[in-house]
């Protein structure tokens, strides 16, 4: 498939980098590797594959962004006929015959300017972490409002926008597809593996720093986009905001002159938003075992998402409201 090239980015990734790489290498001939700035000779391993590389400077701030943009940019000069561009993390491997299956889409949707199958968590036995990546992958095909990092583009439309926003550190997958949605662009998804996914998230506080930048994506998308009803992140703002400030922050401020029953509203409060997530999980066809671990941690999930807004502005009000957050050690 000379007409698609796929972009892989990637920062100490190890093994999952080569698996990563053997995966496209079987479906895709034109391939690309942008490197944030590794130290475990991830640079190497994919030479060693006969991957063309790019080599993003650690000095400058780093992200997944500007890495894909990188890989893009390579791949503009070598291959200027290309239609379709593929990204992928190196965390991630490429199922047989995607490739395929989502540039038959494209050709048979002009007016899409992206698409993405279904992704696949490698292990969601392995922590209750991972089997939350393996609920959060499920969408319905059709129409969606944005897609994440893993999906086919068509490289006319990818350029006619100026690619990814290299300034965001998260959430720069919806400000994309916002942006190609305002031109008029579709975002498709097809009832098809893509991916297959290695979260490898075995502790809490990585789930921690995830939802932390989660934060910061939801607010720096508000500051960014606020009338985009996708992009805008006003509803969960006020979710955050409600769940995490003002309910615990109003329950313990009128404490004294209630004489404690307002820390009453909390001990309703939760439970109810735990119940709501809980019924659409099960609507969604998981099991109760499932759904309960889902809502559970989307409700314990408010409280780093709030400390990533909050984050968020204040280094706004220092001027530095993109400051990298590290995530596992990659971009």
């Amino acid at each position: 498939m000379s007409r698609i090239a796929c972009v892989v980015i990637g920062r100490n990734e190890g093994d999952r980098l080569v698996r990563c790489l053997s995966s496209v290498l079987r479906e895709c001939e034109c391939v690309v590797y942008a490197d944030s700035a590794s130290t475990d000779g991830s640079l190497d391993a994919a030479r060693r594959l006969g991957v063309a590389t790019v080599a993003l400077d650690g000095s400058e701030r780093l992200s997944a962004a500007r890495g894909r943009n990188a890989g893009f940019e390579h791949l503009s000069r070598t291959v200027p006929d290309l239609e379709y561009v593929q990204f992928l993390d190196g965390d991630s491997e490429l199922i047989p015959g995607w490739l395929a299956r989502g540039a038959l889409e494209l050709d048979r949707t002009p007016d899409a300017a992206a698409v993405c199958g279904r992704v696949r968590e490698r292990n969601p036995e392995r922590s209750v972490y991972n089997a939350l990546y393996e609920m959060d992958w499920v969408h319905e095909p059709g129409d969606m409002e944005w897609l994440g990092g893993t999906a086919l583009f068509r490289v006319s439309a990818f350029r006619e926008v100026g690619g990814f926003d290299a300034n965001l550190i998260a959430g720069e997958e919806p400000d994309l597809c916002a942006r190609l949605r305002a031109r008029g662009h579709r975002i498709r998804s097809v009832e098809c593996d893509m991916s297959l996914h290695d979260a490898n998230m075995t502790r809490f506080s990585e789930w921690w720093v995830r939802n932390v930048r989660t934060g910061h994506a939801y607010a720096e998308a508000m500051d960014l986009r606020p009338d985009d009803p996708a992009m805008a992140s006003s509803e969960a703002i006020r979710s955050i905001s409600l769940w995490a400030m003002w309910l615990p922050g109003l329950s313990i401020a009128l404490a004294p002159p209630t004489l404690g029953a307002s820390l009453l509203a909390p001990i309703g409060g939760y439970p109810a938003l735990f119940a709501r997530i809980y019924r659409s999980m099960r609507e969604r066809g998981f099991s109760r075992k499932d759904a309960s671990r889902y809502a559970a941690f989307c409700v314990l999930g408010k409280f780093p998402q709030a400390w990533g807004l909050a984050r968020y502005q204040a280094l706004r009000l220092r001027g530095r409201s993109s400051e990298l957050i590290e995530y596992k050690g990659r971009a």
